[in-house]
This record gives C-alpha cells, structure tokens and sequence, in this order.
C-alpha cells in the first residue's frame, strides 16, 4: 500500500515532482505554499484537494504518510524535524547550515523506523548508477582525478528572494555543487578531507534587482577535494569542480573519472568509456529519453534523476501492506540525512576556504555547538 503524500513548496520542482507521483500510482493529498494564494494555484492546476500556507494542516493531515519538502534551504530544518516527530517518512532538499543538519540527522536516529532521505536526484541517474557499476568493477582501474564541470544560465529568481542570499542557502555552491559533492562521494565510495575554493558574485545587480539590494550569492565557483587516503601511498581521489552560472546557450553538465587504465564520463544524460590504448571512446549508455514536460528551471539530468527516484518510492512502500512501512533495498542509493551532514560541512569548508585562501579540513560535527558559546567565553574573561 503507498503511502499519501504531503509536499511542500510551489516551485519548478513540486510542480513536476506531484504527476510523477501520481503516474507511480501514489495519492497527493496536500500542498503547502508560502501562501493561500501560490498554495491554491498549485493545487487547481494539479488537482490536489487540500491546500494551506500552514505547516502543521499538513504534517497533521490524516492521509498524509509520506512528507517531501522542496521549500527555501533556510526552512527544511524545522520541517523536517516536525515531521518525523509526528511519525511522517521524509523525503527533503538539503538544509541551510552544518547546525540545521546536524539536527535532522538527530532527529532521523531518533526514528530509525521511518524514511528519512536526502532528495539528491543524480544519484538515480540511470547513467551515474552505470558509472559506479563500472568503477567497481575497476574499469578506470585505481580512481586517481575526477573532474566537474557545471555551467548554465543564472540561478536567480526573478524577484529577489532567497536565491540572492548567500547566508540563506542560495548560490550555485549550495545549490548545485552540494549535489556535485555528494554525487562524487557516491561514485568514489570516499569522503572530501581537506578542500579549497574560490567563490565569487560577479551578477550583484540586475533590472529586477536594484537600488539598497544586492546578490550575495556566488555564480562562479570553483573547488578542490581531496578524498580519500589519507593513509596511503597513492594520496587518495583528487576531484576539481568548476560551476559558472553566468553562461548563455546550452547546459553543460559533465562528471569525468580517470583511473590508471581508462575514463569514465557522463555528459548530461549519457555515459562514455575510454580504456587506455583505445583510439576513442565508446558510448556505454545512451540517453533514454524524456517523455515528460519540459521545465525550463530544471535540467535533463535532474529531471531524468527525480523520475528514478519517484520509482524507487514506489517499489521501496510496495513492498509493504502498511501505509508508512518501507523497504531499504530499491532506495539503498539515497542519501541519507547523515550525508546531508557530511555535503553541508564540506560546503561550508570551501566558503572558508575562499575567505582565507587557505586549505581547509572537513570536520564533521559530532556535537551540536552551545548557542552561547561566545557569551560564556566573555564571561569567563570577565571573571579572570
């Protein structure tokens, strides 16, 4: 039996994300928008009965079993929480801080019984799926570079929101490279130890926003992680990311691993091979094909992503009578809440990097950190 759905927010991806629900055979009972209005708008063009600007009408609503959270970085937190407090399986984007995810993650071991993924999408990509099949089985040989190149158009809003603030989750860093960092620990089987980055905002203003408002967010960024062996000869994986929001034409997305034998690497939607010796590379999957809308916000590889993804839902609760039990195998590749964690420590090591120019660890947080921290430090010099 599946599960009733829930979901929060009004965007791109909601809007696509409630027919391939639907498709799959799952009932979308609820929508949540920022508004009446947005919410209302939402659910007559995709006919779900009930919606609210509320969060609780949701959360609370008798049908709803499954939540998925699609709303600004700086309020997943607190939805997520909630929901799995109340009993809901959660299916969410990442959050705003390391803090905000150091919660969930807490929340999610408190309630080992319910779904609680990251709604990274790359990872079901058939054709990243294909790639970490074949780097097990060492068809690069040892993994050595993995090399990212992400470029498009501005991710901006047309009016300014939360996608202009650096501090609210927006940015490509947080918004794509998060998903570029996780994807790559998928692949590997590793995690970044030390990373640099250099951010920049090169778009500040523009006809829509102006006057006293400026962009905070970088649309150009490029890092480096080393992952991996730490303890080895070899010096583990280095991985290069380049993301630049600020081209016309054509999307780029391309992942590419070197080994000591060959190349794997997926532009879009498809997957290449290069062994060494070969005088070309050889197409090892071809792109499937996209039957459904096209979104302009969203990329072919996402788009493709959340379809599997949707799927994987399906056979996960399927494989249960009950409305809220689910089985771990059909989404085993998801990211967990603890990946979560991991992503947005990484994340926040690149943005120091860029202020200090330095190398920065990756230290995951075992403990929350004490919200008074700097005021029990001033006290204590007060008192010596």
């Amino acid at each position: 039996m599946l599960p009733g759905v829930g979901v929060f927010g009004t965007g791109s991806t909601a809007r696509v994300l409630v027919p391939l629900l639907k498709a799959e055979g799952f009932e979308v009972h609820a929508v949540w928008g920022k508004s009446e209005d947005e919410a209302g708008c939402l659910a007559k063009e995709l006919g779900i009965p009930f919606h609210t600007s509320r969060s609780d009408d949701v959360l609370l609503h008798q049908d709803v079993d499954l939540v998925c959270i699609y709303i600004p970085p700086s309020m997943t937190r607190q939805i997520a929480v909630k929901a799995l407090g109340i009993g809901k399986n959660v299916l969410c984007e990442k959050a705003a801080t390391a803090v905000d995810s150091f919660k969930m993650v807490t929340a999610a071991r408190y309630y080992p019984q319910l779904l609680s993924i990251m709604g990274n999408t790359l990872r079901f990509l058939p054709a990243f799926a294909a790639m970490r099949q074949l780097l097990v089985e060492r068809y690069v040989g040892e993994m050595q570079v993995c090399d990212v190149r992400v470029y498009g158009p501005s991710l901006l809003d047309q009016a300014y929101g939360w996608t202009c603030e650096e501090l609210m989750g927006g940015g490509g860093l947080h918004t794509v490279g998060s998903s570029v960092i996780d994807l790559l620990s998928y692949l590997t089987g590793e995690r970044a130890h030390r990373v640099h980055g250099l951010l920049r905002t090169f778009v500040q203003q523009n006809g829509l926003i102006r006057g006293i408002r400026r962009v905070t967010s970088d649309d150009f960024c490029f890092f480096q992680m080393l992952m991996g062996g730490t303890g080895s000869r070899s010096g583990g994986v280095c991985c290069t990311v380049t993301l630049n929001f600020n081209m016309p034409g054509s999307f780029v997305h391309e992942v590419m691993v070197v080994g000591s034998t060959g190349r794997l690497v997926a532009r879009g939607t498809e997957l290449y091979g290069q062994r060494n010796g070969s005088k070309s590379e050889e197409l090892l999957l071809g792109d499937s094909g996209w039957v459904g809308p096209e979104v302009k916000e969203m990329t072919l590889p996402h788009l493709q992503g959340l379809s599997s993804m949707v799927k994987a839902l399906r056979e996960s609760f399927q494989a249960h009578e009950e409305r809220r039990s689910w089985a771990r195998g059909p989404v085993a590749m998801a990211p967990t809440f603890e990946d979560g964690l991991y992503v947005q420590t990484v994340v926040e090591a690149v943005k120091r990097s860029s202020c200090s120019g330095e190398w920065e660890c990756v230290e995951i947080m075992s403990q929350e950190p004490d919200p008074n921290h700097n005021l029990c430090e001033a006290l204590q010099r007060n008192k010596n």
